[in-house]
This record gives C-alpha cells, structure tokens and sequence, in this order.
C-alpha cells in the first residue's frame, strides 16, 4: 500500500553529538547507532513531538581482548558514565545492540550502546524538523536506568501528558513513568512496572472514570492452548487500569493474543497509543501493534491494528490480518551504509492529522519515519 506522506524525517546523521548528555564524559569516541522507536504527541502550538531514541554507541567497543559497555553510574543529584570490560572469551557478540553472556543457568545481556531521549520538534504534518531541544534530553538518573532510557510513548489525558520509556539496569528492566503540563518539561515518577513489561501504552482517555493502559510483560515460558485453539502461545498486549496512573492493576481479561492461523504475529506488542474513534461506524479505541514473523537474528516486523471496545477495551470489535504498515527498504536505501538490521517497522506514536492518521514509526532500528494514512485505509471490510 502506497501513502501520501512516508518519509524518513529524523536520522543518525541529524543528532549532534556534541550536546549529547555523555559528551566530554567519557574518553573514547561514539557514534549514533540508531536514532529511532519516538514517542509522538501534539504540542500545544500544534506542532508535533517526537521523543526520539537515541542509542549512543562506542565507534570501537572492542579493545585488548575485551568488549566494553557503557555505563551510568551516580545519584538523582548528578553522576557520570563508566566503561565496562568484558573479555570476549566470556561473551557472544553475534547481534550489534548487545552482547549475552556465555553459560549460566538463564540469559545475561550487556549493551553495547546506552540510550538517551531526544525531544524533535516537526510541523503540524511531520513533514519536517522545526527545532531539536538537546536542552530538554531525557538521560538516565537514577540505579534503575544505568543501560539508558528506551521507547517512548506518549499520550495526552486531559490537560496532562504521560509518557512512559522502559529503564534498563542490572537491577530490573522495568516501565518508568514522566508527567508534563506541556509535553516540554518532564517529571520523573518513577517505576511503574517492573521487570520486563514493554510497550506500555496508556489510552488517551478515561474508562470508568480510570487510567487503563496496554502492557506487554515477557518470559521464557508460556503455557500452550489446547489442540485446535484459534490461539497461539507467546507474548500478548495485556491490559492493566489505573487510579492515578502511577499503581496499575492487570485486568482480569486476555487483551490481544497471536492467532494460531498465522506466524506473522507469534509475537507481538504495543505500537501506538491507543486514541477514541470510528471505524467501519463503531466508535472504540484503535490500536496500532507490532507483530513479529520469526525469521532472521530478530525476526520481520509490520505494523497492525485492532479497534477495541470504548467501555470494555479487552473486547475487540474489529482487526484485519494484513499489515497496515510494512518495513521499507527504499527508506533507508540512502542510509545502506548504517544499516545493521532489516525488515522492521516498530509504531511507536499516533496522532489525528483530520482526513489521515501521522503515524510515528522506528524503521530499521535506525531512524524515525512519518506516515500519512488516510483513515478509510483502516477497515476490516474487504
């Protein structure tokens, strides 16, 4: 399917690292891995943000035998960042973002990158960069972030914008939660799921008079569905509500699950925020979600969508098993030179351009991508 607006609006190339929160803090020199997976919100000017992430990596994170990982260390107050050494002969370095630790009775992962928040401002349409707040970056600052700050989602409740970002740490890889009056200066809450729930996307809006919020907690063990279920074991969006938004409770219903008829979905997770409307003339909440086709070191990524029910949102009212969006080479064709990895798309912002919706993606796990899609594209008919 072809869109009005599918472009490349942000890349490595874009981000000045000379006002990157590590610069002239460590002595070694880096490079931008990917800048990419943003937040995406409307500002009250009306222009666009995009809360882009960006993974900071060493340009030789191999030395004397070992492979180093970048570290913060220090205090809400202040802190600064370390290297650590690892020798080779203890690792497997076969993916580019990270290397695991050989033996041991369960996984062990380091990063070869830390990631930082970077706030992008775009025009009303995202058809270009207006501004790059360096002065408003998101770093880590606390134990529980100490491997950086991923992921954005924002959405906008009220007159208030959450966001949450996953924090990485040997302590937990956990959901924080960041409060703002404008969607410019942020607050820091704090944890609000622990360890390894991703893809937390709160709903821009309340459900009984609640705080709900879609969540993707992960493991290495799932229990299987009997014979002939139209479900597949594995990773599924849950549901979660909230008094506050700072303490969740995970809803008693499955929320979106594979489905056994198709491998194009065995795993998957929350792409966009989910936002109140129609489709196909049912009003509920639409969702935009990755999808995962193993195949490869990490597997094919689209981008798919479910219309949920406005007052029981673990009830879907519509889907259609065919992409929405799908990764596109020809994007980053003029970025061949950086690509480290393929086929994916990963949706990580939604917001109502009129006639269209501007989606915010991560493509290739190395840039920011803006697409137009006309709101008739979204229909389970046909």
């Amino acid at each position: 399917m072809t869109f009005p607006l599918d472009h490349l609006v942000f890349a490595p190339d874009d981000v000045d690292l000379s006002r990157s929160p590590l610069a002239g803090r460590i002595d070694e020199e880096t490079y931008v891995l990917g800048a990419f997976n943003p937040g995406m919100t409307r500002l009250p000017n009306g222009n666009l943000l995009l809360m882009v992430r960006i993974a900071e990596a060493l340009r030789t994170p191999i030395r004397d035998g070992h492979v180093r990982a970048i570290r913060w260390e220090g205090s809400t107050t202040g802190g600064g960042y370390t290297l650590d050494p690892w020798p080779l002969q203890l690792v497997d370095t076969a993916d580019p973002r990270k290397f695991m630790m050989r033996g041991g009775g369960w996984k062990v992962m380091a990063l070869t990158s830390l990631s930082w928040l970077l706030p992008v401002e775009l025009d009303p349409e995202g058809r270009r960069v207006e501004a790059v707040h360096y002065d408003h970056a998101i770093a880590p600052r606390a134990g529980y972030q100490n491997y950086g700050v991923e992921d954005a989602r924002i959405s906008r409740v009220g007159e208030r914008y959450l966001m949450t970002s996953c924090s990485v740490s040997p302590e937990r890889h956990s959901t924080t939660l960041y409060t703002s009056a404008d969607g410019r200066d942020w607050q820091l809450e704090g944890i609000v799921l622990d360890h390894q729930n991703k893809d937390m996307l709160i709903f821009e809006g309340m459900i009984g008079g609640k705080f709900w919020a879609q969540t993707r907690p992960l493991g290495d063990l799932y229990f299987a569905y009997p014979p002939g279920s139209e479900w597949r074991a594995g990773p599924s969006i849950n549901l979660a509500s909230s008094p506050d938004a700072l303490h969740w409770k995970p809803s008693d219903h499955p929320g979106i699950r594979p489905h056994a008829a198709t491998v194009a979905t065995a795993r998957m997770g929350g792409g966009a925020q989910p936002v109140l409307t129609e489709v196909d003339g049912q009003e509920g909440w639409l969702t935009l979600w990755h999808g995962v086709e193993p195949s490869g070191v990490v597997g094919i990524y689209r981008t798919y969508w479910t219309l949920l029910d406005k007052d029981e949102p673990w009830r879907a009212l519509a889907t259609n098993h065919t992409a929405l969006l799908e990764p596109n080479p020809a994007l980053t064709e003029p970025l061949k030179h950086q690509l480290y990895l393929d086929n994916v798309v990963f949706t990580t912002g939604l917001v109502d351009g009129g006639d269209h919706w501007i989606v915010a993606s991560g493509e290739a796990d190395l840039a920011c991508r803006i697409t137009h899609i006309p709101k008739t594209a979204i229909t389970a008919r046909g």
